[in-house]
């Protein structure tokens, strides 16, 4: 009788709550943390030196740039690609992309499978919030 009880519990706790609140953008857990609501999440990425290539197969990411400005280059082909991890790609640059200026207030939105990578020049920064929606691999 216990043990269906415990079970509900940690059900009920595990389950996101209907709302969250990010103040100003920012999880009131922190910068670094990041939401998980099962077929999405959220986080707050800052970028102060350019990113290596990234692909995420699995994951379809929208960004607003809070903050900041880069040069963001996507699609081509990563360069010397390894999987760090299920459905993740990196390497040190992409092949062949596309590259063009962001800043404060642009929305951004990559499918699945689109390889990216940010280039910051020195002294500048660019800090962005990031919706990942979680889709099947293809």
């Amino acid at each position: 009788m216990l043990l269906p009880l415990i079970l509900f519990a940690l059900f009920q706790q595990a389950a996101p709550p209907p709302v969250v609140i990010w103040p100003h953008g920012v999880s009131p857990l922190g910068i670094k943390h990041k939401d998980d609501f099962g077929s999405h999440g959220l986080s707050i990425t800052v970028h102060e030196t350019s990113g290596i290539a990234e692909i995420h197969e699995a994951t379809a990411d929208v960004m607003i740039v809070q903050s900041g400005e880069a040069t963001l280059i996507y699609g081509g082909e990563v360069i010397d690609p390894k999987r760090t991890g299920p459905h993740e790609v990196r390497g040190p640059g992409i092949r062949n992309g596309t590259s063009v200026h962001v800043a404060a207030g642009d929305v951004i939105h990559f499918a699945a499978g689109v390889p990216h990578q940010w280039i910051v020049d020195p002294g500048k920064q660019i800090t962005y919030l990031v919706v990942h929606i979680e889709e099947p691999a293809k």
